[in-house]
């Protein structure tokens, strides 16, 4: 289905969201649009919404499987108010959001749903689940100027560390919430904002009254910004993203600095649970 804008959809659309998980991809660009789609709808998300504009072209084979809404970021105006608006239409259900040229992945994800994995987080009482955005970029800079490909991706095997958050009025640290850092986002922090070099985000959470999400990738209610319920280790998940790398050489204050990603902490990605379980850029918690 094609909607006009994300109005139409909340209007005429809601049949998408009668059931969950819901995706919300956000198409910044034209890199990778398909395969984006594809993975997600792979995943085993009940609908998966498109936000694109309309100059990009949607390939054949996913235009009839997913919702595409006319859509574009504009100045003044950010993903985190979109998402607040589906997410207000769909009380209750699990909703994930990313952006092209990003990939989810879990812990079993080869053999089990995203629907299976949120009922067991459902039954633990959780209510959002913390992912780290994990950076891919392209072995050659030369033979993929833009930083992309999924043939020849490497993400870093290590460099990735955590700091205490604080509350801003209290300035204590607050329970089961951390600030992580790594990947290209600490490598090259010189062209990176510093509300930007964080690699946690709030991709996936349960829908409710109240619940909205801001600009930097978290929440209002703080129980949806933590890590962990207080008593064990909870599920973490991963998106494997080419956005920063995408940015790195795109900004002319970078791209000419930059003529390799490679470091001796790269690795190539395996596009697979296990590699990422096994460096610890995710949790599988009490799941097995």
């Amino acid at each position: 289905m094609r909607y006009e804008s994300l109005d139409s959809f909340l209007r005429d659309g809601r049949k998408a969201l009668a059931k969950g998980p819901v995706a919300m991809i956000f198409v910044e660009d034209e890199v990778e649009i398909g395969s984006t789609l594809r993975h997600h709808l792979d995943c085993g998300f009940a609908s998966v919404l498109a936000l694109m504009p309309d100059a990009f072209d949607l390939p054949e084979d996913v235009a009839d499987r997913v919702h595409r809404i006319t859509h574009e970021l504009r100045p003044g105006k950010s993903f985190a108010d979109t998402v607040n608006r589906v997410a207000a239409a769909a009380p209750g259900l699990w909703m994930y959001y990313c952006f092209n040229a990003e990939y989810l992945f879990y812990p079993f994800c080869e053999s089990r749903t995203v629907g299976e994995m949120l009922a067991f987080h459902t039954e633990e009482r959780r209510d959002a689940m913390l992912t780290y955005v994990i950076d891919l970029y392209a072995e050659d800079l030369d033979r993929h100027p833009d930083a992309v490909s999924l043939e020849r991706a490497f993400l870093d095997r290590s460099g990735y560390y955590a700091q205490a958050r604080h509350d801003p009025v209290t300035d204590h640290p607050r329970d089961r919430q951390l600030d992580f850092f790594g990947g290209l986002r600490w490598r090259y922090e010189e062209h990176i904002p510093k509300p930007s070099r964080k690699i946690d985000r709030i991709s996936l959470f349960r829908a409710a009254p109240g619940v909205i999400l801001r600009d930097d990738h978290t929440f209002e209610d703080q129980e949806y910004n933590t890590y962990a319920c207080p008593w064990h280790h909870n599920l973490t998940a991963a998106v494997c993203s080419f956005r920063t790398a995408k940015a790195l050489r795109r900004n002319p204050g970078s791209r000419f600095d930059i003529h390799s990603f490679r470091w001796h902490n790269s690795t190539p990605f395996e596009w697979h649970s296990r590699q990422l379980l096994d460096l610890g850029l995710m949790e599988p918690g009490q799941w097995f």
